[in-house]
C-alpha cells in the first residue's frame, strides 16, 4: 500500500482475562502493521491488567492506560484523547478481528474517499473461541466491490429490519451494504469525526447516545461484503445480562435524543421509534421499577415519548409501527439464535 497512515485501535479492557488474549493476539497478527494500539483497562478486578502489560512490553505498538473503573464510555474516551492515527477503530476486549480487517477498512477509505468503512461481522459462541481463532488468523478472500452510500443518518434510520434487508438485498438493491447499527466495531473512522465528539460517561447506552451525532458529520459510507470481525456472544455480557431500569432508562434518552436529530435532518426516525417505544415498555416491567424516584422519571419518559411522537405525522407513524412489528419478529429469532449459541 502507497499511502501507510497510523491507525489507532482502541481497546477497552474490564475483567477479559479468559478472552484478552485472544482480542490482543488477533489485532498484533492483522496483516496492516502500523498501528498504535491503546488497551484502556478500566479498573480491572482480575489479570486483564497484567496481561495489557505483558503484552505491551513485547510490543512497542501497544500503549497501555490504567484507570479507575467508570465503565466503557469512560473508556473510550480516554482511548480517543491517546489517539494519534488518521483513522480510528474500536474493538470489544472479548472480540477477534479477522487478519485482514484494518488492511481492508483503510484501503476501502482511501480508495472511495468515505468518511467511515464497514464490513460484516459474524457471532460465535464459546466453545468455538480456538476455531475462530484460527480462521479469523488466515484472513479473509478478497472482496468482489466496494459499495458506497451517502446520508449514512437516514440509512442508519431505516435500514434495520433484517427481514426487509433480505428482500431488498434479493431484489438486487444492495441493500444489506446498506445497514449497520451503533456498535464502533468492524468500523474505521476517519479520525476528524471524533472532533469535539465524546461519549457520555457512567451510561449504558453511550453507543446509541453519540450515533446520531456521528453519522450526521458523515456524507458516505463504503462497505465490504465480508466478514472482518468475529463477535463473541457471552451471557454474562451488558447487552444480554443487564436488565435494570437504568439501562432502560439510558436507552429511552439515547433513542429520544436520536428521535430528535432525525426529525430537525427530515429524516423519519424509525429506528429510534423502536428503541424509545420498546426502552419504555422494558422500563415498566423493570425488576426496580418501585425503587427510589423511577416511577416519576418513568412517567416523564412516556410523556417524553408522547411528545416526540406527536411530531411525527400520520403516516409517519405508521410506517414507524409497522416497521417495529416487523423488528420485533426480526428480535424473535435473533434472540433464539444466540442463547443457543454455547
Amino acid at each position: 500500500m502507497a499511502d501507510n497512515p497510523l491507525v489507532t485501535i482502541i481497546v477497552p479492557v474490564y475483567n477479559a482475562e479468559r478472552y484478552l488474549p485472544y482480542c490482543i493476539e488477533s489485532i498484533l497478527g492483522q496483516s496492516y502493521h502500523n498501528l498504535q494500539i491503546i488497551l484502556v483497562d478500566d479498573g480491572s478486578t482480575d489479570a486483564s491488567a497484567d496481561m495489557c502489560d505483558a503484552f505491551a512490553a513485547k510490543d512497542a505498538r501497544i500503549d497501555v492506560v490504567h484507570q479507575s473503573n467508570g465503565g466503557i464510555g469512560k473508556a473510550q474516551n480516554a482511548g480517543l484523547d491517546r489517539a494519534e492515527g488518521q483513522y480510528i477503530a474500536f474493538a470489544d476486549n472479548d472480540d477477534i478481528l479477522d487478519r485482514r480487517n484494518i488492511e481492508l477498512l483503510l484501503h476501502a477509505l482511501l480508495q472511495t474517499n468515505a468518511d467511515m468503512s464497514k464490513a460484516r461481522w459474524r457471532q460465535f459462541g464459546v466453545s468455538a473461541l480456538d476455531m475462530v481463532q484460527q480462521q479469523a488468523a488466515i484472513g479473509a478472500s478478497e472482496p468482489s466491490t466496494i459499495t458506497v452510500f451517502r446520508n449514512p443518518l437516514r440509512a442508519y434510520q431505516t435500514v434495520f429490519c433484517k427481514s426487509l434487508r433480505m428482500i431488498g438485498t434479493a431484489l438486487g438493491r444492495k441493500t444489506e451494504a446498506r445497514y449497520f447499527n451503533e456498535a464502533n466495531w468492524c468500523r474505521l473512522y476517519r479520525r476528524e469525526l471524533w472532533d469535539g465528539l465524546r461519549f457520555p460517561e457512567g451510561a449504558y447506552a453511550q453507543d446509541v447516545m453519540v450515533a446520531g451525532e456521528l453519522y450526521s458529520r458523515m456524507s458516505s459510507v463504503a462497505d465490504f461484503d465480508v466478514v472482518l470481525y468475529n463477535w463473541l456472544q457471552s451471557g454474562d455480557s451488558v447487552t444480554h445480562s443487564e436488565r435494570s431500569f437504568g439501562f432502560y432508562h439510558d436507552n429511552v434518552e439515547a433513542g429520544a435524543a436520536n428521535f430528535e436529530l432525525a426529525l430537525n435532518h427530515g429524516i423519519t426516525p424509525m429506528r429510534s421509534y423502536y428503541t424509545l417505544v420498546g426502552s419504555i415498555a422494558e422500563e415498566r416491567t423493570a425488576k426496580d421499577v418501585q425503587l427510589d424516584d423511577h416511577l416519576r422519571i418513568l412517567d416523564e419518559d412516556i410523556a417524553r415519548a408522547e411528545a416526540l411522537i406527536g411530531k411525527l405525522t400520520p403516516f409517519q407513524r405508521m410506517q414507524c409501527a409497522l416497521i417495529r412489528a416487523l423488528r420485533l419478529a426480526d428480535k424473535f429469532v435473533y434472540d433464539r439464535m444466540v442463547k443457543n449459541m454455547r
